[in-house]
C-alpha cells in the first residue's frame, strides 16, 4: 500500500510540475497580456499545481539572491516596476523562501520584518491570482546581476568585514531614540538639539570603533549596503544620501535605474548613515509640507517646482554643513587622542575609496539640475539649518550638486 502510494505522490508531483512547466513556457518569455492569460488560464485549471507553481516562485527567488538582490531591493524594485498588489506577493513568497535557512545576516532580519502584509492565496479568484503570480515570475526571471553586498543567504559569511550586530548597541538605541523624538516634536529648536547630540554621538562611536581596530590590528574591511532612493524627487534625495555619507567617511553611489543607492563603508558608519539619512528625510519632508502650506495660504500653486527646489537646497545646504561638522569633530577628538587619530582615520577613508572603486570601476560623475523655485531653495535652505548637525550655522548655499551614479 505505501508504495503504491508513494507512486501516486510522485506522478501528482509530476504532473503538477508539467502544468507549471507549461504555463511558465506560455507566460514567460513572450511579452503582452495574452501571453499571461494562457498561462494563467493553465495555472487556475489545475488547483493540484498551487503548491508547485509556489515553489517555482522560491526558485526565482534563489536566482535573484544569487545575483545580488536582497529582499529590500526586490519589493522595492517590483512596486516599481508593477503596483503594490504583486509587492506584497513577492513579500508573501521571499517570506516563504527565507524560511528555510537555519540562519540569516541582520540585515536581512530587519529587511524581511518590515515586508508587506502576506497575501491569500488564489485571490480574489484562481485566474487573477495566478497572472499577478506569473506576471510576477516574468520580471523575476529579467533581473540584472547586481554588485553583491555580503554573500547571499545558505553560504559561508565573509569574515573580513563585520556584519551588523545581532543585539543593537546601547549607543546605537541611544542614537535611535534621540533621532525618534526629533522626528516627533514640533519645535524646530528641539529637534535641531535632539539631532545635534545623536550627530555627535555617531560620530564618537565611528571614531571609538576606528581606534579600537588599530589597536588590536582588526582584519575587518569595508562593507556595504543599499538603501532605497524612492520618487517622487529622487535626485534631491540621493544629494541628502550623498552628503550623509560622506559626512560618515562613507561613499555612496546611486543607481536611478533601480532605485537605490549603494553605501560602502566599515559597520559602524554604514549604520549611522542608515539612521541619519532616515531620519533627516522625515524631517525634511515635514518642514516641506509646513512651508508648502504657508505658501499655498499665499495664492501660490506651483507645488511641483517648489517641493524639488526644496529638496534640492535641503540637501546642498547639509551636504555643506555636515562636512564642517565631521571635521569639527575629528579635530576634537584628534587632539584628546594620546594617539595619533587622522593616520588612523586617513587608512580607513582609503580602504572605503578602494572598496568602492573595486565594486563600482564605471562610476560617473552626475550633475543634477531642476532648480527652478527660489522660494523653494530659500525655504530649503532655512530647513536644513534648523535641521543643525550640533555646529555652528556656517555654510553657504550651493548650486545643483553632483553625485556618483
Amino acid at each position: 500500500m505505501r508504495s503504491a502510494g508513494s507512486a501516486g505522490s510522485a506522478g501528482s508531483a509530476g504532473s503538477a510540475d508539467s502544468v507549471i512547466d507549461r504555463a511558465c513556457a506560455a507566460a514567460l518569455y513572450v511579452d503582452g497580456d495574452a501571453a499571461l492569460d494562457t498561462g494563467a488560464s493553465l495555472l487556475a485549471a489545475a488547483p493540484d499545481a498551487d503548491a508547485a507553481a509556489h515553489r517555482r516562485g522560491e526558485e526565482f527567488l534563489r536566482r535573484a539572491w544569487e545575483r545580488g538582490w536582497h529582499p529590500a531591493d526586490l519589493v522595492r524594485f517590483v512596486r516599481r516596476e508593477l503596483d503594490e498588489r504583486r509587492a506584497a506577493l513577492a513579500g508573501t513568497l521571499i517570506a516563504a523562501e527565507t524560511a528555510r535557512y537555519a540562519e540569516l545576516p541582520p540585515r536581512w532580519r530587519q529587511q524581511l520584518a518590515e515586508l508587506p502584509e502576506p497575501v491569500p492565496r488564489n485571490r480574489p479568484d484562481r485566474f487573477s491570482y495566478a497572472a499577478d503570480l506569473l506576471e510576477l515570475y516574468r520580471l523575476l526571471l529579467r533581473l540584472p546581476a547586481i554588485e553583491p553586498v555580503g554573500p547571499p543567504p545558505g553560504t559561508a559569511a565573509d569574515h573580513l568585514h563585520r556584519p551588523p550586530a545581532a543585539d543593537e548597541p546601547r549607543m546605537l538605541t541611544r542614537i535611535r531614540a534621540l533621532l525618534a523624538k526629533a522626528e516627533a516634536t514640533g519645535f524646530p529648536e528641539e529637534a535641531e538639539a535632539l539631532t545635534g547630540k545623536a550627530q555627535e554621538l555617531m560620530a564618537r562611536h565611528s571614531i571609538d570603533e576606528a581606534l579600537l581596530a588599530a589597536r588590536t590590528h582588526s582584519r575587518e574591511t569595508p562593507g556595504a549596503c543599499r538603501i532605497g532612493v524612492e520618487p517622487p524627487y529622487e535626485s534631491a534625495k540621493a544629494i541628502l544620501l550623498d552628503a550623509v555619507a560622506s559626512a560618515n567617511r562613507c561613499r555612496a553611489v546611486w543607481n536611478d535605474d533601480l532605485g537605490f543607492s549603494t553605501v560602502v563603508g566599515f559597520e559602524p558608519d554604514l549604520e549611522a548613515v542608515e539612521l541619519l539619512f532616515t531620519s533627516l528625510l522625515v524631517q525634511g519632508t515635514a518642514a516641506m509640507t509646513r512651508a508648502e502650506a504657508g505658501q499655498r495660504a499665499g495664492g501660490r500653486r506651483r507645488t511641483k517646482t517648489f517641493r524639488q527646489s526644496f529638496l534640492m537646497a535641503y540637501a546642498q545646504r547639509l551636504g555643506s554643513r555636515l562636512a564642517a561638522d565631521a571635521e569639527r569633530v575629528t579635530t576634537a577628538a584628534d587632539a584628546g587622542a594620546s594617539a595619533g587619530l587622522l593616520p588612523v582615520l586617513a587608512a580607513r577613508d582609503v580602504a572605503v575609496t578602494e572598496t568602492a572603486d573595486r565594486m563600482f570601476p564605471r562610476t560617473t560623475t552626475t550633475r543634477v539640475r531642476g532648480v527652478s523655485d527660489p522660494d523653494g531653495w530659500t525655504h530649503g535652505t532655512d530647513a536644513a539649518d534648523r535641521a543643525r548637525m550640533g555646529g555652528s550655522r556656517s555654510g553657504t548655499s550651493q548650486g545643483p550638486g553632483e553625485i556618483a551614479t
